[in-house]
């Protein structure tokens, strides 16, 4: 049986790399906050229930919520005169992650794009990809082919990656 304290435990070794995931599924540091503290959320409620290895529940919770948001697209925000304060230093720069490969990713389908991140930058192999975009084995390898194979002959892409491998 999870508690309270396996919970804690599992988002603070996490919350990290699931914020990591976020922002590359939205590409939006507030956003991608928004979207982890929901699906820790949502994940609590069901954690008696999650099993031994949360991470494809959680991961599955942070797509399909993406997915869900990405649909709906909220229009409250309403423009000012005034900026607000800057905020400091970008996170990006402590995660490695460089401006041109975000750009890159940006630029693909959102299933392409989930699956890229879901396999390269969360480690997930592709059964548990699977699991979490509710989609099958070879869906996922496909969706790779096709999002690697745009990779391919983008030259603004080629150039990104080539500079990230360096």
């Amino acid at each position: 049986m999870r508690d309270r304290a396996d919970f804690e435990r599992y988002v603070e070794q996490r919350s990290a790399r699931l914020l990591r995931t976020a922002y590359l599924l939205c590409r939006d540091w507030g956003t991608a906050e928004d979207l982890v503290q929901t699906a820790l959320a949502k994940a609590w409620f069901a954690w008696r229930r999650v099993g031994e290895n949360p991470d494809p529940y959680v991961y599955r919770i942070l797509a399909n919520t993406h997915a869900t948001w990405w649909r709906r697209r909220w229009k409250g925000e309403v423009p000012t005169e005034t900026l607000p304060e800057e905020a400091g230093r970008d996170p990006a720069a402590d995660l490695g992650t460089r401006d041109e490969v975000r750009s890159v990713l940006a630029a693909l389908p959102a299933r392409q794009r989930a699956v890229l991140v879901l396999r390269y930058f969360a480690d997930l192999p592709d059964a548990e990809i699977a699991g979490v975009l509710g989609c099958s084995v070879a869906t996922v390898r496909s969706q790779a082919a096709r999002a690697l194979a745009k990779l391919r002959v983008d030259p603004a892409a080629r150039a990104a990656l080539t500079s990230e491998l360096k």
